[in-house]
């Protein structure tokens, strides 16, 4: 049964959930942004994509995507909490 919990992805799914939540408090709660809410949690949505990805058996290219594309989301971030 934990088994099956990981294979299918439905782990990734229960992290990119809480990860949702925690956009919807930072919108609301803490007034943030879209933007910043982005730059801050985007890195953690898509690396957990590539880890569904990974989980479920999918071509390198599908774990390779998202993994990749995390890397301008986390520069945005940074660049905003270092200053420009």
């Amino acid at each position: 049964m934990i088994e099956a919990f990981f294979t299918s992805g439905h782990a990734a799914d229960v992290i990119l959930g809480v990860l949702l939540i925690e956009a919807a408090w930072l919108r609301q709660a803490q007034r943030w942004s879209w933007g910043a809410v982005a730059a801050l949690l985007g890195p953690a949505a898509l690396i957990v994509l590539g880890l569904r990805a990974a989980l479920t058996g999918a071509d390198w290219w599908w774990i390779a995507l998202p993994l990749a594309a995390s890397l301008p989301l986390h520069l945005m971030d940074l660049r905003g909490r270092l200053g420009d």
